[in-house]
Formats: structure tokens, C-alpha cells, sequence
């Protein structure tokens, strides 16, 4: 992943920690979402988006992480650019990272960062590249 998204924990352990209520965090990745246009949603129909506290071990190396980073997000699926038939299969997921997003950044960032990290995965789900994606500014 792109430098943003696998950030070093030694410069996050600097950074004041400050936990996000769940609820609270819960509404700023639901606000990211209503922010979409409305034709995007045909798109998600079979998009979960799901908030864990900590990447695991599997998504570290699934995302290709190096030991001592961390993870945003995670995109867990198959890109629509990449279909073909696509019928009664589990939904894709988008994974957020609540934890590493709270130790990486000021609360007061916290509401940017995670609508970039929404925008970041769901760029994935429509093809996008790391490369694309610096160029958008979703690095």
C-alpha cells in the first residue's frame, strides 16, 4: 500500500492518543458514505463496510504490510473492472481500522481521515490502483 496507508507505529505512538467513541466513529464512516453520489450506490449493493478495531495479522499480510506499520483500510474482494458474471457470491468488504486511524492522527483530523480511508477502499472496488489513487489525491 501507498505510504499513507501503512503508517509507521513509531511515529503514531508520538501522536496524543484519543479514543473515538464507537457510535461516533460509526457516524463519520456513514457520513463518508451519504456524502456519495447518488449513482454510486447501484455499485455497493454487495459492498459490506465493516469497522473493526485493529487490522489483524492476515489483513497485515493480505495488504502486504510491513512488520512495525499499520493499516487504514482493506478492500477484500473482487474489483468490478475485474468481474464477469457476478451472482449469489458474498458481498466484497471494506475493512476501516478505528485504532490505527485514532493513534495516527489528531482527533481533530480524525473526521478527514477516515472519509479519505472510506474513499481510498471503495476507489479499489472500482478499479482504482495505488498509482490512480496518489494522482486523486487518495493516498
Amino acid at each position: 500500500m501507498a505510504n499513507r496507508w501503512a503508517s509507521e507505529d513509531r511515529a503514531a505512538r508520538r501522536c496524543r492518543l484519543r479514543l473515538v467513541e464507537r457510535s461516533r466513529f460509526r457516524r463519520l464512516v456513514q457520513r463518508a458514505l451519504d456524502a456519495l453520489p447518488p449513482e454510486i450506490d447501484a455499485y455497493l449493493d454487495n459492498v459490506a463496510i465493516v469497522i473493526e478495531r485493529e487490522p489483524s495479522a492476515e489483513d497485515l499480510e493480505d495488504a502486504g504490510v510491513e512488520p512495525g506499520s499499520t493499516l487504514f483500510g482493506l478492500y477484500v474482494g473482487t474489483p468490478l473492472t475485474d468481474r464477469g458474471e457476478y451472482h449469489m457470491t458474498l458481498p466484497d468488504r471494506i475493512l476501516i481500522f478505528q485504532g490505527p486511524l485514532e493513534r495516527a492522527f489528531h482527533p481533530r483530523d480524525i473526521p478527514d481521515e477516515v472519509q479519505r480511508t472510506v474513499l481510498h477502499e471503495l476507489a479499489h472496488h472500482f478499479g482504482f490502483e495505488e498509482r490512480e489513487m496518489e494522482r486523486l489525491g487518495l493516498d
